[in-house]
């Protein structure tokens, strides 16, 4: 009699908990679904942020190489000056692989330029854009320079190139800069050629800004105007 008794009591608690677990399931998969929709909120909210930050750490890459290139420029027009009696345009490289191949001093080659640096960071193809001497993209950043220097044209320091200055790039009057056209890319190519200095294939606004210029084709990494 107890025995039926105890079985008539438990069978009611029992099916109370079956019953339950059902509801309890469901709010956990509702909870789940709403941090799911937060954590995307978030994510969403996030994105342009990183994007944004990713493309300024490829802008510092792409400045830190070029002003490499710049320095490999310089000095690969020295040699060209002091050991093969060259000058002027004769005397600067024709091709990113000259670089890299560097010179020869004595017996062996001297390195002037990192195969990191030859590459352009901010293109797909990775490849620089050569800039020529006395080409429109070199004047056009010739006059952001001096608008960036208050109308005044920075001198180059490199003993050389001084010499030559105002051969690879002729003076100019300054404009202004609400006037400025950067977008002439006409005399930049990737072609042999001599050239003095190189410039992103991107014709992207940019984040950072290279002396006051806010779009990658317009940066040219030039020994130059220093």
């Amino acid at each position: 009699m107890w025995t039926n008794a105890l079985v008539t009591l438990r069978t009611p608690i029992s099916a109370s908990r079956s019953l339950s677990r059902p509801a309890e399931a469901g709010y956990t998969l509702v909870a789940l679904l709403a941090l799911m929709t937060v954590l995307a909120l978030f994510a969403m909210a996030a994105a342009p942020s990183i994007r944004h930050q990713a493309q300024r750490e490829r802008e510092i890459e792409a400045i830190f190489r070029g002003e490499e290139v710049a320095e490999a420029i310089r000095l690969y027009y020295s040699y060209q000056v002091r050991q093969r009696n060259l000058n002027g345009i004769q005397a600067l490289p024709t091709s990113i692989d000259q670089l890299l191949e560097g010179v020869s001093v004595v017996t062996k080659k001297v390195q002037v330029l990192r195969a990191s640096a030859a590459r352009d960071p901010l293109s797909d193809s990775g490849e620089w854009k050569l800039v020529r001497p006395s080409s429109m993209p070199l004047a056009d950043f010739q006059r952001s320079v001096m608008l960036y220097a208050g109308n005044v044209r920075p001198p180059t320091t490199d003993p050389q190139l001084k010499l030559v200055e105002l051969l690879m790039a002729p003076p100019m009057i300054p404009i202004d800069s609400s006037n400025s056209d950067r977008s002439s890319t006409g005399d930049v190519d990737n072609s042999s050629g001599p050239f003095i200095g190189v410039s992103p294939a991107s014709k992207s606004n940019s984040i950072l800004t290279y002396y006051g210029i806010d779009r990658h084709d317009g940066w040219i990494f030039t020994p130059l105007f220093r």
